[in-house]
């Protein structure tokens, strides 16, 4: 006889790992749009560099996914379908902005499709508001971290490097891009794949497959590669957009850039504070852009990824609960 339970965990286990392989593609670019749009590298040789480092950065750290899986919702209030729905929110608002090229936070897209799927399930009473504050505040702060970061970090630069020939200067920046797009790429994987660690766990606990909330070596091992697969597909639509539309930029650019995201994700990983990459490297970008003048940044692209961030939450967590109203009656609560 088919075991519902066990049925129901295995679907959960597979969305959260394509959803992992889809934050791979869609998130490809914060770690390699700025050195492939000045040409530090062929695209193909940053995707693969991202999915070798992005695997790496997964295995060394668990406290996001610990934040992700017990700050939401108390795992009394989680059920298979709640999970699974959450995925369900989160890979189809990823599916739409890397469609539309635009650099939404799959960080966000998971909270926000959980926050939704417990909703249609329990009611926003049982939600962890501590937890979600907290959160919140990460993902809104981080980016005003990476923008002045950014925009000091570059202005150092520039000041140490008055003196120097441009084209000289760019020519040295150009390989040292490679080495802090690398730690971008590492940076990327501590912060993001320990998403769905975090989801796939609270899912085992649900089913009584764990005693308690501790991420298993298999999970850390299989997200990891569904990342690292992820990576390599590429993602040049949202290249396109953060490396070239936003603000163009040159090799120092994209090492001040690149440096400044790094530091700021795994300072906040350190902490297990779930940071949204695609926020960081995108204000860091930005802050990039203004340390040279108002009109080097694209203002009607900064405004279309402003809305992707504002909406991204809410519309995850509507498209979580619509998931969970629709799949409930066929699968179970």
């Amino acid at each position: 006889m088919l075991d519902t339970a066990f049925l129901m965990l295995c679907l959960v286990v597979l969305s959260a790992l394509a959803f992992d392989y889809i934050n791979g593609f869609h998130d490809t670019a914060n770690a390699i749009a700025t050195c492939v749009s000045t040409r530090a590298l062929s695209v193909k040789a940053a995707i693969v560099m991202a999915a070798g480092l992005n695997f790496a950065g997964a295995m060394v750290s668990t406290k996001v996914a610990t934040t992700i899986g017990k700050g939401i919702v108390d795992a009394n209030h989680v059920t298979q379908m709640v999970v699974l729905a959450g995925i369900m929110g989160a890979i189809i608002w990823d599916l739409i902005t890397w469609y539309y090229g635009m650099p939404s936070s799959s960080s966000h897209a998971i909270i926000g499709g959980l926050i939704g799927a417990v909703i249609a399930h329990d009611g926003a009473s049982v939600l962890h508001w501590g937890g979600l504050q907290k959160i919140v505040l990460s993902l809104v702060l981080s980016p005003v971290v990476g923008t002045i970061i950014g925009f000091i970090f570059m202005v150092i630069l520039l000041w140490c490097f008055k003196n120097s020939a441009p084209r000289g200067l760019n020519n040295g920046f150009r390989k040292l891009q490679i080495l802090s797009a690398a730690v971008m790429a590492f940076s990327h994987g501590t912060a993001d794949a320990q998403k769905s660690m975090g989801v796939i766990t609270m899912a085992l606990v649900s089913y009584g497959a764990l005693p308690s909330f501790d991420v298993p070596t298999w999970v850390k091992i299989a997200c990891a590669v569904a990342m690292g697969l992820g990576t390599d597909g590429g993602g040049w639509r949202i290249i396109k957009t953060v490396g070239k539309d936003f603000v163009k930029l040159q090799p120092v650019h994209g090492f001040c850039v690149e440096t400044a995201s790094a530091g700021v994700i795994l300072g906040a990983s350190s902490i297990g504070m779930p940071v949204s990459t695609t926020h960081v490297i995108t204000s860091a970008i930005l802050g990039v852009g203004l340390s040279k003048r108002l009109t080097a940044v694209n203002w009607n692209v900064a405004g279309r990824i402003l809305v992707a961030w504002v909406l991204t939450i809410p519309a995850s967590a509507i498209v979580g609960g619509m998931a969970y109203l629709v799949m409930s009656p066929f699968l179970g609560n």
